[in-house]
């Protein structure tokens, strides 16, 4: 037991040390408001406000809130549908400040790097009749008609949202390397007198820099393009990004093995949580936004069942290993007063989905007995939650909470304000306190026993 605790224990450091896995937990975190914001948008466009899927179903007056919904929808637009912008700039900030880069300007230069490889220029054909009126004939001009080419200048959905994530994130990893890189080769900085203020001096300094780390990888995305005839975007997401998520983001068995591992990183004392997140959030995000731009135009079907709040709704609940069921045991089926007491501390953070009272309070670290339960019951879970989803009793998760919201409140804000999220919560939870109990009994006899030897 010591030897793997050890093992994994040098695994948990290597990913809390190792750069990129930081930057991109970070990143994400960082964002997080923002996509909460963009949330609350869809919950007030969709579910409040709206008299065919929301609530103005039932209450009328609320619809004369619906002026405002135009505000909300905008909302939703800047945060979720172009979270790559976000995130390259998060995670560029994050790679420059771990290689000595300090002010705006990294951030800056890793979204303009990302603009760099992100087809701007857009054209289509239509059909123009002779009083100058538009026709439409699925692109073929119509008699008495001329055939005109348009081009306009923007950036397409597709690269701003959910599909262009590992775009902006490798963009932005590997931008600001090079960058790094280029930053320490002394031949490339513009010496400036010492009379020059030390902000224009810094500007000649990052100059040359900044200027070949662009031609660079410019050129990359250029000769992709002409080499393959997609755009960096189009073939990370076409041949890296989707395989990646039909193996990974959309596998319930490659989730059991994820929280298998978070678990273990628990039960040696590490932040398992944390561990994963930078693995999480790049596979599992994207289908959550897929979800939210669905439920915000209506769709009945073709939801992903499995994404991030899936994860947290059901892997997460009352925190890591579901705790939450312990309590629940303890103060149902404990009869140690220690264990009752530390119960109570437990009882109001894991409302909120904050167990580390209970995990090193019982203690769950390297607890032989209680780490098993520990273990299956978020497994249990997920796979309860997968189950319901999948045959239709619950409502898909389309809505982004905040991770601090109280369990039940959490299924019924993440499934669009549908019932059957709380009921399947709660169903989880139920059976989770199940797998506990029996762990919870055979512990307490262990420690009745533990006791009398020492007496």
């Amino acid at each position: 037991m010591d030897a793997f605790a050890d093992k994994l224990g040098r695994v948990g450091a290597w990913c809390g040390q190792n750069k990129y896995l930081g930057a991109i937990k970070n990143a994400f975190q960082n964002f997080m408001p923002a996509t909460i914001a963009g949330a609350i948008g869809v919950l007030w466009s969709n579910v409040l406000v709206n008299a065919d899927t929301g609530l103005g179903q039932v209450w009328s007056p609320i619809m004369a809130l619906e002026f405002l919904n135009p505000i909300f929808n905008a909302i939703n637009f800047a945060t979720i549908s172009c979270i790559s912008v976000g995130i390259v700039m998060l995670v560029g900030h994050e790679i420059a400040e771990a290689n000595g880069e300090t002010g705006a300007f990294p951030t800056v230069l890793s979204f303009i790097s990302w603009l760099v490889v992100t087809p701007t220029n857009f054209y289509f054909w239509q059909s123009v009749s002779s009083e100058g009126k538009n026709i439409i004939s699925n692109g073929a001009v119509l008699p008495g008609g001329s055939e005109s080419m348009t081009t306009f200048t923007g950036i397409g959905s597709s690269y701003l949202g959910a599909t262009g994530l590992f775009t902006a994130l490798i963009v932005g990893i590997v931008a600001m390397e090079v960058f790094g890189f280029l930053r320490k080769q002394d031949s490339l900085k513009i010496k400036m007198p010492d009379q020059v203020p030390p902000g224009v001096m810094r500007a000649f300094e990052v100059l040359i820099p900044a200027c070949i780390m662009l031609v660079i990888v410019g050129a990359v995305g250029h000769f992709i393009y002409l080499a393959t005839g997609l755009y960096l975007n189009d073939l990370i997401s076409t041949y890296i990004q989707g395989p990646l998520m039909g193996i990974v983001g959309e596998n319930i068995i490659a989730v059991l093995f994820l929280y298998l591992l978070v678990s273990l990183f628990w039960l040696v004392g590490i932040h398992g949580a944390n561990m994963i997140s930078a693995v999480k959030d790049p596979f599992f995000r994207p289908l959550l936004i897929a979800n939210m731009t669905m439920f915000q135009e209506g769709a009945k079907s073709g939801y992903h069942t499995i994404n991030v709040t899936f994860l947290q709704m059901f892997g997460e609940m009352t925190g890591s290993g579901i705790t939450g069921a312990l309590v629940a045991a303890i103060f149902i089926f404990g009869k140690r007063e220690d264990n009752r007491a530390i119960a109570s501390l437990s009882l109001i953070p894991g409302l909120f989905n904050i167990n580390e009272t209970v995990v090193f309070g019982i203690p769950m670290v390297l607890n032989p007995i209680l780490g098993i339960p520990f273990i299956l019951a978020p497994m249990a879970s997920l796979l309860i939650g997968y189950f319901l989803i999948t045959i239709g009793f619950c409502h898909p998760i389309v809505i982004e909470a905040p991770w601090t919201t109280p369990p039940i409140l959490f299924g019924f804000i993440a499934t669009g304000g549908s019932i059957t999220g709380a009921i399947t919560q709660l169903i989880c939870f139920g059976c989770c306190i199940l797998i506990y109990t029996p762990f919870l009994i055979f512990y307490e006899r262990y420690q009745n026993k533990q006791a009398a030897m020492v007496e």
